[in-house]
């Protein structure tokens, strides 16, 4: 497709930080409910806005105070049809939820423009099921007609990335890279694993990896690890060339099992200081990461660790 946009390629001393988790942030530490587990709908909520400003230039803050680049998203990964048609929400006013979700980040990283060398802005999609279920019954094509409608509104409000996550079934991977494609959004996958350290369906992260890029013609522009900790995930990662596709992770904060985590009923932000450091382990050993971030339990005290670790990998 013509004007498709292609996500900058790796440059030496150029690393990117992420938010942390939006929800368990907004949620636990704030108060906010979230139906549906959706946070685009809180847009429409003057506090919550307020309150959302707040803790997004909190994360700015650690990406201005390090001299990194920003990779900013957090509020569309309910939006699309199936989990929009649950909260209420029509064709049309999806579409603007997403504009909305992307509209909001723009406007928080604008403040920044001075203090942050490159901000970049993404939009997220989450699968079209629960991502602690197996979804294995949806096929390649289902994926694709599904995530086609999300893709294209993203790429309408001009995202730098759409960044399909907590993504753990390789048919809906390749189905929502395939619609990415044709559409023209650049996409990256970001893989979620259990304690298991694969997939919840079942394949390793690099049987994963290296089906997707071989049925879709390497469509990915990468890939991320995230809502796992380092506890889950280390296992996963060894020698291959497939690892070169993986430019980071963002880690839950807890070594609790993903399903106690939804059920205890309140923040477990982890040991911060452990967790940056286990991620500046992983930059030292596989220093073509340059993509960081968190997940659940999550928010500035954990990025700061992070950034601290990875930079000091550099100035070695």
């Amino acid at each position: 497709m013509d004007n498709k946009k292609f996500f900058p390629p790796q440059k030496d001393g150029r690393i990117y930080l992420s938010e942390g988790g939006t929800e368990t942030e907004i949620s636990y530490k704030y108060g906010f409910e979230l139906p549906e587990f959706a946070m685009f709908p809180l847009l429409d909520n003057p506090e919550a806005v307020s309150q959302m400003q707040g803790m997004y230039r909190k994360y700015l803050d650690v990406v201005a105070k390090h001299g990194m680049c920003a990779l900013i998203g957090g509020l569309d990964y309910r939006a699309s049809p199936d989990w929009g048609k649950l909260l209420g929400y029509s064709p049309q006013g999806l579409a603007e939820a997403n504009h909305k979700s992307i509209d909001f980040l723009r406007e928080v990283a604008s403040e920044y423009a001075s203090d942050i060398p490159e901000i970049l802005i993404q939009g997220l999609i989450g699968p079209r099921g629960d991502t602690y279920e197996r979804n294995i019954s949806i096929s390649e094509n289902e994926a694709e007609d599904y995530h086609s409608i999300q893709l294209t509104t993203l790429k309408e409000a001009n995202v730098d990335l759409a960044l399909a996550i907590t993504f753990n079934n390789v048919s809906e991977s390749i189905g929502v890279a395939r619609a990415a494609k044709k559409i023209g959004v650049p996409l990256a996958i970001s893989l979620s694993l259990d304690s298991t350290s694969k997939l919840n369906s079942g394949p390793s992260l690099a049987e994963a990896i290296t089906t997707i890029d071989a049925e879709t013609d390497l469509a990915p522009e990468f890939y991320l690890i995230n809502c796992s900790h380092p506890l889950e995930y280390e296992p996963a990662i060894e020698s291959g060339d497939w690892i070169n596709r993986v430019r980071g992770v963002r880690p839950n904060a807890s070594k609790m099992e993903k399903i106690e985590l939804c059920q205890i009923g309140h923040l477990e932000d982890g040991d911060p200081v452990e967790l940056g450091a286990q991620c500046g382990d992983l930059a030292r050993r596989y220093p073509h990461m340059d993509i960081w971030g968190g997940c659940c339990g999550t928010w500035d005290t954990h990025l700061d660790q992070i950034a601290k670790n990875i930079l000091a990998i550099g100035s070695k």
